[in-house]
């Protein structure tokens, strides 16, 4: 069995700014860990540290056991990589090697099928075998069958940007949990999961003997699998580790007691500093006129500055303080009617209402349509009037469908992109796209762009460009736009699957006092109960509206 032993890291950004300072942990043999913290607070720079793609500037890594790991960017991959190329980056070194070698002396055989390159070819072979790439090959076909439903053979060359990005992560989780790693590290698992596949996930890592430490913001999911939560804590100084020893269960009321017992120390150092001050001040006055007090005065002034040279106790670290302002705006009775609406390929016909102020959860499996549904509406519908032109500056691509999908009057749709492709964003920074606004936003002045971006914890990002930031923050990011553009109608497409627990709960806040329709596609549990309506879409083409947040369809009712 393997284990993790992260022994007080410290990284310091090219910025010179310090990022984690002193950050130590155990990831014991078996144990399921959570990494959790604010977006931008290091989560993913650590686990790069422990993979030893990035090397700390203090502290070391000791980790024992042969390290699978899922990287952040899973369920987002749109260059040609192939789904082999995929399962073998998953694989040990010696196999990488072994499959590397060998794919060079087949081209070679191509080209030249001299003695010399044939003995080259047959050596390579064995030493894909020897390193168990057979074996492998083997084992990714059952892999394949349980994530795409088809054998490795069929799916060895299929490019993996086709594939959706639920599939993209079943695909790695099935490999990794499969292998033969005995430590994984796994970024974000969770998002694009529908909800059958996250208790898949749940399941299978409770079952498994494998050491994990996981980075998650899903509270069911944390709640379910961890056995101890670890939370990368904002300090001025770098980012610190706090580790409660229990589940997610307990989790808020223990960080609320220890917040508190950090006030009371504080509180305790405070009057004893003052008294010592006090002490020093008056034995100062009684020895201008009495000599014997010298003495007295010279001790408690050693006294208090060794006092002061210890320092005040642990600070209560810094909480995120995220405050979305989402207004919105009066609109028609009906925000949005469906006639016959049928999404070609996707749905059978099927019509609904949408009346203003409702909270709307769509729900149902991946691939089922929920995000073209959204699409369609954030175009604007069926044939959109002028008033009903998206708020959004990205290009919305159109969504082939029969029927009618009509916004109502007075409705301005804001779209939250699930994979946060921006294109007209790259490039540049977040302070330069808020001063310059678009056909649908005006510019904002610096000053007000600042504090806007204070409000959602983005101002150490103001500088930095788009793409550079974490999923969380561009999620922020999104959101802020669609405040200041003033949708009125908010089509959120998985709009929690990046956000970390403060921002998450801040978003909930904020639809809750937004004066306008939420339409949001979501698979997090946690989330949908906060919503008033359900609209489930089947795997069988219907669509069908539930009492509450189910993820079967033959729960849901007409």
């Amino acid at each position: 069995m393997g284990y993790v032993d992260v022994q007080q890291i410290g990284y310091t950004l090219p910025d010179g700014r310090t990022l984690l300072d002193g950050v130590g942990f155990r990831v014991g043999e078996g144990a399921k860990v959570a990494l959790i913290g604010a977006n931008g607070a290091g989560k993913t720079t650590l686990l790069r540290i422990v993979t030893g793609e990035l090397k700390p500037h203090s502290g070391a890594v000791q980790r024992v056991g042969g390290l699978g790991v899922m990287r952040q960017f899973v369920g987002r991959i749109r260059d040609e990589t192939t789904v082999r190329e995929l399962l073998l980056s998953l694989a040990p070194p010696a196999l990488r090697a072994a499959a590397a070698d060998l794919e060079s002396a087949e081209l070679a055989m191509m080209q030249d099928e001299d003695e010399a390159t044939q003995l080259r070819y047959a050596q390579a072979i064995a030493d894909y075998t020897d390193a168990g790439g057979y074996q492998a090959e083997v084992d990714w076909d059952r892999v394949c069958e349980a994530a795409l439903s088809i054998g490795f053979e069929r799916a060895r060359f299929r490019p993996v940007r086709t594939l959706s990005g639920g599939e993209q992560k079943r695909l790695v989780l099935e490999a990794l949990l499969a292998g033969p790693d005995e430590v994984l590290l796994l970024d974000e698992p969770d998002n694009y999961l529908d909800v059958p596949a996250k208790r898949w996930l749940e399941q299978r890592l409770l079952e498994s003997p494998k050491t994990v430490l996981f980075v998650s913001h899903d509270r069911e999911l944390l709640a379910r699998v961890a056995s101890r939560v670890v939370t990368l804590e904002l300090g001025t100084g770098g980012n610190t580790a706090w580790v409660h020893g229990g589940g997610f269960a307990d989790y808020e009321q223990a960080r609320a007691d220890r917040f508190e017992r950090f006030e009371e120390l504080r509180r305790r150092w405070d009057e004893e500093h003052a008294k010592l001050k006090e002490l020093v001040t008056m034995l100062k006055n009684k020895a201008t006129y009495n000599d014997t007090m010298a003495g007295r005065y010279q001790a408690a002034q050693t006294r208090l500055r060794k006092f002061e040279e210890a320092g005040p106790p642990q600070a209560v670290p810094r909480e995120q303080r995220v405050h979305m302002r989402l207004r919105g705006g009066r609109t028609g009775k009906r925000a949005v009617v469906c006639a016959g609406l049928e999404l070609t390929g996707l749905m059978r016909p099927f019509d609904a209402e949408v009346f203003y102020g409702e909270r709307v959860a769509v729900l149902g499996s991946n691939g089922s349509g929920k995000s073209h549904f959204l699409r369609l509406l954030a175009r604007g519908g069926t044939d959109p009037e002028p008033e009903h032109r998206p708020v959004s500056g990205v290009e919305i691509a159109e969504v082939a469908h029969t029927g009618l999908a009509r916004l109502g009057a007075r409705v301005r749709p804001g779209w939250f992109a699930q994979t946060h492709e921006h294109g007209e964003f790259l490039g540049r920074t977040l302070l330069h796209i808020l001063g310059h606004g678009d056909e649908h936003r005006d510019g904002v002045p610096r000053e007000e762009a600042s504090r806007a971006l204070a409000r959602y914890e983005l101002a150490a990002a103001a500088g930095n460009e788009f793409d550079t930031l974490s999923g969380g923050q561009q999620a922020r990011f999104q959101i802020l736009l669609l405040e200041l553009a003033g949708a009125n109608l908010l089509l959120l497409d998985e709009p929690t699957d990046n956000l970390d627990l403060v921002s998450a709960q801040a978003l909930q806040d904020g639809l809750e006092r937004f004066e306008g329709t939420v339409l949001a596609v979501t698979h997090d549990r946690w989330f949908a109960r906060s919503f008033d309506r359900f609209l489930v879409f089947g795997a069988d083409g219907t669509v069908t509206e539930s009492d509450g947040p189910v993820w079967e369809q033959e729960r849901a009712r007409r």
